[in-house]
């Protein structure tokens, strides 16, 4: 699964600049899957491909704010073929949640090599990793590799699919690339700028940094490309290759898609238009029953995944009802099409968007913020509907012309808001205080409906604060160290950074804060703290009992104003 890729994003789709003959190899070995749809933001659709579940169902619903954390109470696809005797790996991106129970070590992965939150250089991240040499997480342990972040996750796949453990495996590739920021080895860009130099009408509309962030993109796109195609060597040398179910689709659309080539369609990430969640997804098994490569042009859904690859490998799905459905009868050539079926898209938004919904904050979980799917209809937001088969790039709203086609999915989409909205409105609490992550981080980007997530933020001081919905694990005291900066920075409460030089691109400078004291709030319970005598954080003991809590601190100046949240609280059970 790549990351900010869209359905134009590679060559065997169209694309009018990018070469991507590995992938385009693999999608001609395989059965492609030409409607087929995720959510239009990173996190709803991983959540929705490891359990099978929608995204309000399953509890993570945005990219951050808080409503990352999948349930933990539902079984993921690791699980799955865990129980049925597989060994199960995840490397690369996770964003299900980065404290337990939420980490993939608790959701069935035995190997896991992962970076935390949304992208690499989030706010949770290592400080200052910048896809090159970073520090990733390997097994709950902080632990650096040498290399490009792509290369990486690519290679310790392979040599964990090639090790001496003889039992079938399961193994999710999960990349950050073509994630912001456009970080690339300088030489997968050169192909691109020759493209565009030859191709100028196709980019003439943009200015020059959007021109060259292009490149970047792209760039990423090539180099994801070459490891598709090392990896199929390395599976032909194990001979391992006819027997693998390979998977390969993106996340969400493109960032980048309408900007320059979006495959007819409208629309991008984080949007409903077909553009933001009509994506790619090729299935090859060589010597297994789904036949022949070819198309397949019937309605379906990243959570369908999960039944359909247990289908194929015989092993038992979960044993709870799941909004999935297996495609296996489909890629076998037992069925011509599926049964009559509506889907429903939908997503929790950034606490910044505008949009025409609600007046309410975008995070909040809202009925018609949503997207039905069914046939060649779709409606928007309750209220627009498009015909893609007459009209692609969905221009013209034909909601008044067909009010019983608007009726029959406006009744589908009210029967599905009534059974999730009390799960999706339900806090998922991470947990402190368990032997399984004792000491742990917590920080700002887990503060309900409250945007912080990228260390950007962190560099240039955004005034925010918000609340953590924790879960005590046990009584005890616990130790609760106030930051602004993580650990690993070295920096005091006060200080400020330059603008920093990384491999391929700059982080920008870094704000002081005229931080004087700090305070904790914990039911009725409130402290006003002193900073250490280093002066690099606030640190007190409470007592905790066991259950649910929800925990606020604050960074004041000398007149006692508030200035912002602590973005980082490392917790430590005594």
């Amino acid at each position: 699964m790549t990351d900010d890729q869209g359905y134009g994003e590679f060559s065997c789709n169209g694309n009018p600049l990018a070469e991507t003959p590995n992938i385009d190899r693999l999608a001609g070995q395989a059965v492609r899957l030409t409607d087929f749809h995720v959510a239009p933001m990173c996190t709803p659709t991983r959540g929705q491909l490891m359990t099978g579940l929608d995204a309000f169902r399953n509890g993570a619903s945005n990219v951050s704010s808080g409503r990352t954390l999948l349930k933990a109470d539902l079984k993921t696809i690791a699980n799955v073929f865990q129980d049925a005797g597989y060994r199960t790996g995840i490397f690369g991106k996770w964003h299900l949640g980065d404290n337990y129970p939420f980490r993939p070590e608790d959701r069935g992965f035995e190997e896991a090599l992962w970076f935390p939150s949304s992208h690499i250089n989030s706010v949770p991240d290592f400080w200052d990793n910048d896809y090159f040499d970073d520090t990733y997480i390997h097994n709950t342990k902080r632990q650096r590799y040498k290399g490009y972040c792509t290369d990486v996750f690519f290679d310790e796949a392979a040599d964990w699919i090639a090790g001496d453990d003889d039992r079938p495996f399961f193994a999710y590739i999960a990349l950050n690339a073509a994630h912001w920021p456009w970080f690339v080895p300088e030489k997968y860009r050169e192909p691109l700028r020759k493209a565009i130099g030859e191709n100028p009408e196709i980019v003439k509309h943009l200015n020059k940094q959007k021109q060259a962030d292009l490149v970047s993109f792209l760039a990423m796109g090539a180099n994801i490309d070459e490891n598709v195609g090392k990896l199929d060597q390395r599976l032909l040398q194990e001979q391992l290759f006819e027997n693998t179910i390979v998977v390969f689709l993106t996340d969400n659309g493109s960032t980048m898609g309408q900007d320059y080539f979006n495959a007819g369609m409208r629309g991008k990430k984080t949007q409903l238009w077909e553009g933001g969640h009509r994506v790619p997804c090729f299935i090859r098994w060589p010597a297994g029953s789904i036949g022949p490569a070819r198309e397949i042009d019937e309605l379906s859904h990243v959570q369908d995944l999960l039944p359909t690859l247990a289908d194929l490998a015989d092993v038992p799905p979960p044993s709870t009802r799941l909004d999935g459905q297996s495609l296996a009868p489909l890629l076998r050539g037992e069925r011509d099409s599926l049964d009559d079926r509506m889907l429903v898209i939908n997503y929790s938004r950034m606490p910044g968007f505008r949009v025409k919904y609600t007046k309410q904050s975008p995070a909040i979980p809202h009925r018609d913020g949503a997207g039905v799917l069914w046939k060649q209809w779709r409606l928007l937001e309750n209220r627009e509907l498009y015909n893609i088969e007459a009209d692609p790039h969905q221009d013209r709203n034909v909601a008044a012309a067909h009010q019983r086609v608007v009726a029959r999915m406006r009744s589908h989409l009210q029967t599905w808001w009534d059974g999730v909205k009390d799960d999706v409105m339900t806090p998922q609490r991470v947990i402190i205080g368990s032997d399984a992550e004792n000491p742990m981080m917590l920080t700002a980007c887990e503060w309900l409906d409250v945007f912080v997530d990228q260390q950007r933020q962190i560099r240039r001081a955004d005034r925010k604060n918000g609340t953590w919905h924790l879960h005590v694990d046990r009584a005890a005291t616990y130790r609760l160290e106030l930051r602004r900066w993580p650990r690993e920075s070295g920096l005091s409460l006060q200080a400020s950074v330059p603008e920093t030089q990384v491999v391929d691109g700059t982080f920008v400078t870094g704000e002081s804060l005229p931080i004087a004291s700090a305070t904790t709030q914990i039911g009725d319970e409130s402290k006003v703290l002193q900073p250490d005598a280093s002066q690099t954080f606030f640190a007190t003991e409470i007592d905790l009992e066991p259950g649910p809590i929800e925990l606020t601190t604050a960074f004041l100046d000398d007149d006692g104003n508030e200035i912002c949240g602590a973005y980082y609280v490392y917790v430590h059970r005594r």
